[in-house]
């Protein structure tokens, strides 16, 4: 049987890094199996150290994603066709991969499986980086989210020498009466003060929200005379 190669891989995650990958195939009746170099190191070997078999491959499938992973195998050895499964493996190391394998049953000249080929894609890494940079960019806009809501409490505090709460609420209620995030409400105040010819605009907007007697506390409109 000859060696088989081990897929060129891109992910968009890791850039220039390839993910670890390989290809493989089954012969059957015999079952004997063939890996790349890639099958061993996602599998936590090197070539050499273990004989590819049936057996070795289900014991590294996650226990909750064995069943799964033999019922779809044994389902395309019987009926033909192609496959993919995302599943979970447990390395030589002990270490949880995710992984998707996909592939196809080859058949003979009277349409039977004498075979089945395909790749095994690693994703931990993958997954890994976009988890990190998913919890990174949540971080940088929550303060984002922040600074621009402390802002526009600051802008109504100076305006109508009221104190941080008071201030804060006027913001809220205004985002509740208008069905809009409290992030949008603050974005606006704060892009109307910093503009040249946004005074008359952002007066406009702060009397609007004073203006509705079940949003401005009772106490803030005599504080401001509205």
């Amino acid at each position: 049987m000859a060696k088989l190669d081990s897929p060129m891989t891109y992910s968009s995650a890791l850039g220039a890094e390839q993910c670890l990958a390989g290809t493989f195939r089954v012969e059957f009746p015999a079952q004997t199996v063939e890996w790349s170099d890639g099958m061993y190191l996602v599998h936590g070997y090197q070539r050499g150290e273990v004989v590819p078999t049936l057996a070795l491959l289900y014991s590294h499938k996650h226990p909750e994603d064995r069943p799964w992973c033999q019922g779809i195998a044994a389902e395309v050895i019987q009926a033909g066709g192609y496959f993919s499964m995302y599943h979970r493996i447990i390395d030589a190391q002990g270490r949880v991969r995710h992984v998707l394998t996909s592939g196809d049953a080859i058949r003979d000249a009277r349409g039977n499986v004498t075979a089945l080929e395909g790749v095994m894609l690693d994703l931990t890494s993958t997954l890994r980086r976009e988890t990190e940079q998913t919890a990174h960019d949540a971080v940088v806009a929550a303060t984002s989210t922040r600074s621009v809501i402390d802002l526009a409490r600051g802008i109504l505090m100076g305006r109508l020498l009221v104190g941080s709460e008071a201030a804060f609420q006027l913001l809220v209620n205004d985002s509740s009466r208008r069905n809009v995030k409290l992030a949008l409400v603050a974005s606006e105040l704060v892009t109307l003060a910093e503009r040249p010819d946004g005074a008359d605009a952002l007066e406009a907007a702060v009397r609007r929200m004073l203006a509705w007697p079940k949003m401005a506390p009772r106490k803030l409109r005599q504080e401001t005379g509205t």
